[in-house]
């Protein structure tokens, strides 16, 4: 499949530049982009058609709106899903398969147990948000916050109080680092379509989401100081868990009735090999002449797609083989990984293609025209585009990917340095944070496993996400200032 991506690209980059019949004026370009943003809304919002869908089905309408050739138009399609695809394909699927391998193992309760016994009973609160930090960066939002929910239940019942108290600060920094944080899909597909360095967004991004973290203790606590209802079914859920909970692998599967979690300090390894190789790569890259050889060896090493690989290669040897499990049974773990995110990649397929569809159309340089006309920094309008978009459909993903297909020629035409393309799409990213609400699957996961009822889940979730969205953008656009300063 990814061969085949990689030729469409190539054979896209290759084929003579489409062009529109018709040269439509910028108010025309303009307004076409706002129905075809508006139409996607309805589709996605009132009618519940799936993202990738309404995402494909609105950029060949754009297409043709925009006087595209109609016997190009699919094409432009094929061009969209090829360059877009061929960036993140294997990103999503390996940090997939590394995330499962560390949640089957039980790796995630052996970290929770861990941070616990270092910081005591009392600090349950920050060693939860410790955790979640860490198993975040491997595992995708929904699927973390339900495999450490057994966790907070236990220690809920314990400490006899709502499960909210210890799962909404941990809940907050993962989808902090679900939004900006590589390999997870929204940020990648946005580093995708502008081209952008992964190992600088992870490096400048994680670098964010450590002061994101205490932040998230900070003002759950403060919101925690109430008292919210416990939904019926969850409170039943709560009494059910023991203290003995704390110390079960997690898992019913491969070796888990023998054979014990493995030990946290395993866990962390296998999480912070890929960064490190990123980090130490992209070092390389920057401070290395690029006719060294040992530039070529940083970038071939620094390069996500082999140190996520090299991070499942590990995996495999130091979870599936020393806890005996079969082939058999390995690759049903890895295939398992694999369908929740099938969903995912249409998605950041139909994105470029929607992305591609303004490129082609002229839409997306009226925009960059229009824009720069405003005044405002372009780091400022992706972050409020991605913010609407967010509160308005719900899906992350799909409002990064819809901003940065709107951005692409302001930035392929605003002479940015690559560390400042980084930080405008970690500020995309931190714009799709901000006001989960009723519209987003996250919203309903976080109140579901944590008995709110959708009124407390407004007071508490909502208005975190927000803070931290917004906070995130503040300390990003510091990084822009810095960058700034250094490109000059």
């Amino acid at each position: 499949m990814i061969p085949l991506l990689n030729t469409l690209a190539v054979s896209a980059a290759d084929a003579p530049a489409i062009k529109p019949a018709v040269e439509l004026g910028t108010p025309l370009l303009l307004a076409i982009a706002a129905a075809g943003i508006a139409l996607l809304l309805v589709l996605i919002i009132r009618f519940k058609v799936q993202a990738f869908v309404a995402l494909l089905a609105t950029s060949i309408l754009v297409g043709v709106a925009a006087q595209i050739p109609l016997k190009d138009i699919f094409t432009v399609v094929t061009n969209g899903v090829g360059s877009t695809m061929g960036k993140v394909a294997l990103l999503i699927a390996l940090g997939a398969i590394l995330g499962r391998m560390i949640e089957v193992s039980g790796g995630v309760q052996s970290l929770a147990t861990h941070f616990t016994e270092k910081l005591g009973a009392k600090r349950v609160a920050i060693a939860l948000t410790a955790v979640g930090f860490l198993v975040a960066i491997p595992v995708f939002f929904e699927v973390g916050v339900i495999v450490l929910v057994p966790i907070v239940y236990a220690f809920a019942k314990i400490a006899n109080v709502h499960p909210v108290k210890f799962g909404l600060p941990m809940a907050g920094i993962m989808l902090s680092i679900h939004v900006a944080v590589p390999p997870h899909p929204g940020i990648v597909a946005g580093a995708g379509v502008f081209g952008a360095d992964i190992g600088l967004i992870t490096l400048i991004s994680l670098l964010i989401c450590v002061p994101l973290g205490f932040l998230s203790y900070w003002v759950a606590s403060i919101m925690n100081r109430k008292d919210y209802e416990l939904l019926p079914g969850i409170k039943a859920q709560v009494d059910e868990f023991g203290s003995k909970s704390l110390i079960h692998a997690g898992h019913v599967g491969p070796g888990a009735a023998t054979i014990a979690p493995p030990r946290p300090g395993l866990i962390i390894f296998l999480i912070a090999a890929p960064i490190v190789q990123i980090l130490l790569g992209t070092i390389g890259t920057l401070t290395l002449d690029k006719k060294d050889f040992w530039y070529g060896v940083a970038s071939f090493v620094g390069n996500p797609f082999f140190a996520l690989l090299v991070a499942v290669t590990l995996s495999f040897f130091l979870l599936a083989v020393r806890r005996r499990w079969s082939m058999k049974e390995t690759g049903e773990i890895f295939e398992d990984a694999l369908p929740p995110i099938a969903s995912i990649l249409m998605v950041v397929a139909s994105g470029g293609v929607f992305g591609e569809v303004l490129r082609t159309s002229g839409i997306g340089a009226a925009l960059s025209t229009t824009l720069d006309s405003l005044g405002l920094p372009i780091i400022v309008l992706g972050f409020i585009i991605s913010l609407a978009l967010r509160a308005a459909q719900g899906s992350a993903t799909v409002a990064i990917v819809t901003t940065t297909g709107l951005l692409t020629s302001a930035v392929s035409a605003g002479g940015y340095t690559p560390a400042q393309i980084a930080v405008i799409v970690i500020a995309i990213g931190f714009g799709s944070l901000g006001l989960s609400h009723v519209t987003d699957a996250g919203f309903w996961t976080v109140v579901r496993y944590y008995g709110l009822t959708v009124s407390d889940g407004l007071k508490t979730w909502t208005v975190l996400t927000t803070i931290l969205g917004l906070a995130g953008f503040v300390l990003t656009y510091v990084a822009w200032i810095l960058v700034g300063g250094l490109a000059h």
